[in-house]
């Protein structure tokens, strides 16, 4: 089992998602046996859509988890705050989102999201190697 952790205090912006995507793909490519470029698509996309809402909405504060079990890859992402995520109608006219939630749930086998001890939240996603 290898394990990445990512601690990000009050990272505000878009650079801070990217940080996290290039975190990810730097160790799906050190995993031996190689990942699949399609199953590390899909893990950089749930890094993405979680770190995002972590920093819009989830106070900019988070930690970020990547797990390999072995047939599969949990990825956490812990923020601080208490909102669970939600299925939403994506907004095709504003740009105000809805599309996260919808595609994390297409490519993984699991989710959920846990309450943290003092305050906020971890949502976890499965999703195969």
């Amino acid at each position: 089992m290898d394990t990445l952790s990512i601690a990000a205090p009050a990272a505000r912006s878009a650079g801070a998602v990217a940080e996290a995507r290039e975190a990810a793909r730097g160790f799906l490519g050190a995993l031996r046996p190689a990942v699949g470029p399609d199953a590390a698509d899909s893990v950089v996309l749930v890094v993405s859509e979680l770190v995002t809402n972590a920093v819009r909405h989830g106070g900019g504060t988070y930690t970020l988890r990547l797990t390999t079990h072995p047939d599969t890859i949990e990825v956490a992402v812990q923020d601080t705050s208490p909102e669970l995520p939600r299925m939403r109608t994506p907004d095709l006219d504003d740009g105000t989102g809805g599309f996260g939630w919808h595609m994390i749930n297409d490519v993984s086998l699991a989710s959920d999201v846990r309450p943290g001890p003092e305050g906020g939240k971890t949502v976890r996603v499965l999703l195969p190697l």
